[in-house]
Order: C-alpha cells, then structure tokens, then sequence
C-alpha cells in the first residue's frame, strides 16, 4: 500500500485550523522550520513517524486521525467526523444531510456491483 502524504498533511492542515494555531506556532512547538512544517502539509515531504507524532501532540489530536485515510481500520474515525458534522445543523440541514448520504450509499453499491460484474 502506498502511503497518501497528500491526504496525511490535508488531515495536520484542518486539525491546525481547527485548533486556531498557524504553520509557525506548530512549527516553533516541535523543533521544526516553517518551510517544513508546509511542505508536510502540502504532502511534499514524507513526514517521519517522531515528526508525525510531535504534531499529533501539538494539535492535540490522536495520530490515527491524521492517518485515517491510509488505514483501512479506520472507520470509527470517520463516524465521528460525521457526528462533528452534525452537530450544528438544525433539523432541515440533519435531514437534507442523512437523504444525501443515503443515496450516494445506493449509488455506491450499485456502482460497485457494476465493477464486480466486470471484473467476473
């Protein structure tokens, strides 16, 4: 399996965002140059394990978070990003939400069962 570092410093930009902190604070609190610490968020460096591990902390956020996307295992993650989304909709938004969500999943699946027919 490749590693998405794209996908890896899109998730370290968010949770940075989320947390209201600037390239240069994350960067000062770990020991790294502001130079780095975007080209990590940018996914044009591989960022090491200590690095990885220092930003987790930093922001405050499980490094399972910020690999969710390159785990399979990871689907407790994602349900918690959508309760996040939800949790300041009003009852429109929740259901205009929950009809969207239900039919890309059947889209999804017949799409898939598509692909499995083809590769039959």
């Amino acid at each position: 399996m490749e590693v998405d570092y794209k996908a890896i410093g899109q998730r370290i930009k968010i949770a940075r965002i989320k947390k209201g902190v600037t390239q240069e604070t994350v960067a000062d609190l770990i020991d790294i140059t502001p130079a780095h610490m975007s080209n990590v968020e940018t996914g044009k460096t591989k960022v090491s394990l200590p690095t990885l591990i220092a930003i987790a902390n930093a922001l405050s956020v499980s490094v399972d978070t910020l690999l969710c996307d390159n785990v399979i295992a990871s689907k407790i993650i994602f349900e918690k990003e959508a309760k996040d989304i939800f949790s300041d909709c009003d009852e429109y938004e929740v259901r205009f939400l929950v009809d969207l969500m239900k039919s890309a999943k059947i889209a999804f699946r017949k799409d898939k069962d598509i692909r499995n027919q083809f590769q039959k």
